[in-house]
């Protein structure tokens, strides 16, 4: 198939999973036999084109909208912060302008596809121009991002992109769920779980002196350590851990906490830690490297994501890859609670309330205390990301939803 692929973010420029979502997802595809025209963002750092293989990368120069936005925005989005607004309307040329191009170009596809709201318009536009099918990927919603509210300009557009979509692809039956209660049809949408690489995420590669540089950099020494990585949004949950930590303190004195990530409750993490961290919070504001993200989990004894909207969950395979327990919120739309086998013989982490403190410090002082249950944990989550979350299946249940998606307009 040649694919004309339309997303937000495209190696280098990463905003969240996404990125990671495409830099696995997009070489297995072009690896599989198929040619990808990827459309994606003009960040600094990246180029207008990139042409390598079966793989072209363009990123469209974007206008200032600013001339036009008293009368190009929807009522709602005109009311907006000056900044947001901007961010709309250029998506919406990011939109028209990537699909003029692929028209402009003139190239046989036999597929459009769209990752979220912020490229869907892309894919629809390019497929009602071309005639060919539309697959629209799912990997979160307005409705669920903001606990039932959000922007109705927003959750117009998703309702509008899935029902012109032949195919929806999602990335867990809770998501599924979500997705149906919002009235899109169960019939057209196609689960399909995110993963990980274990060749790569593989707690036998990491040498010890990674792991002790680590240790020492940040000055952990040998206590146990509860690792969190991810951007610090509210659904994430870094606050509500940092909460849970001092009752965590109160069974494991010696415990300490690292939370990686940048975002928009940095100052409020770090309030937080200088006031109920006990001196034993280390703060990472940045986004680490994969090398060093790897090393991290690693140094980990287990990893921890109190997320309260989390259709699927890539740190956690991460950690359950590199053989570590991990607890988990699961409650509302969670594929973390589909990933994480919370009980009997295949154990691998906890399921907790994301938004009890108590909670969470309850199920992560039990794995602190019990060495056994910790060695057990870990190998059954590496069992069962190599069963079921590799990044090799996720393709391959891909590429089947992309044929159906042609077949479907073909019949």
């Amino acid at each position: 198939m040649r694919i004309a692929y339309f997303l937000d973010e495209f190696p280098p420029f990463f905003r969240g999973g996404l990125g990671t979502y495409a830099l696995e997802v997009a070489p297995r595809l072009a690896a599989a036999g198929h040619a990808l025209s990827v459309y994606a963002w003009l960040s600094e750092g990246t180029a207008a084109e990139e042409i390598g293989g079966a793989i072209t990368v363009r990123r469209p120069a974007i206008p200032d909208p600013r001339p036009l936005l008293p009368i190009l925005l929807p009522q709602e989005v005109a009311g907006w912060p000056p900044d947001s607004q901007r961010f709309f309307a250029e998506y919406q040329f990011f939109s028209i302008l990537s699909a003029g191009d692929l028209l402009e170009r003139g190239m046989g596809h036999d597929l459009a596809v769209a990752h979220d709201w912020l490229a869907a318009p892309a894919g629809m536009l390019a497929a009602a121009s071309l005639n060919i099918p539309f697959v629209l990927h799912v990997h979160s919603t307005e409705a669920g991002r903001s606990a039932g509210g959000g922007s109705p300009t927003i959750r117009a557009l998703e309702a509008r992109a899935a029902e012109r979509a032949d195919v929806v692809v999602t990335v867990s039956r809770a998501m599924q769920d979500e997705l149906v209660s919002l009235g899109v049809p169960r019939e057209k949408i196609r689960v399909v779980y995110n993963g990980v690489d274990p060749a790569k995420y593989d707690p036998g590669r990491v040498l010890e002196a990674d792991v002790r540089a680590f240790r020492e950099r940040l000055g952990l020494g040998d206590d146990p350590v509860i690792l969190f990585v991810g951007r610090l949004t509210r659904v994430k949950g870094a606050d509500t851990l940092v909460r849970a930590f001092q009752y965590v303190l109160q069974d494991v004195p010696e415990a300490r906490l690292v939370v990686i990530g940048v975002g928009e409750t940095e100052d409020e993490v770090r309030h937080l830690a200088e006031m109920k961290g006990g001196g034993r919070v280390h703060l990472l504001f940045s986004v680490l490297p994969e090398e060093e993200r790897i090393i991290a989990y690693a140094a980990a004894d287990l990893c921890v994501f109190p997320s309260n909207y989390e259709p699927f969950g890539i740190v956690c395979t991460e950690a359950m890859a590199m053989a570590k327990p991990v607890v988990v919120g699961a409650q509302g739309t969670s594929g973390m609670r589909e990933q994480v086998v919370p009980s009997g013989p295949g154990i691998c982490g906890f399921h907790i309330d994301p938004y009890d403190p108590r909670d969470i410090a309850i199920y992560i002082s039990l794995i602190l205390r019990d060495a056994a249950l910790r060695e057990t944990m870990g190998r059954n989550g590496r069992a069962r990301v190599l069963a079921l979350f590799t990044w090799e299946g996720a393709v391959e249940a891909t590429l089947a939803a992309y044929e159906e998606a042609c077949q479907r307009r073909g019949g």
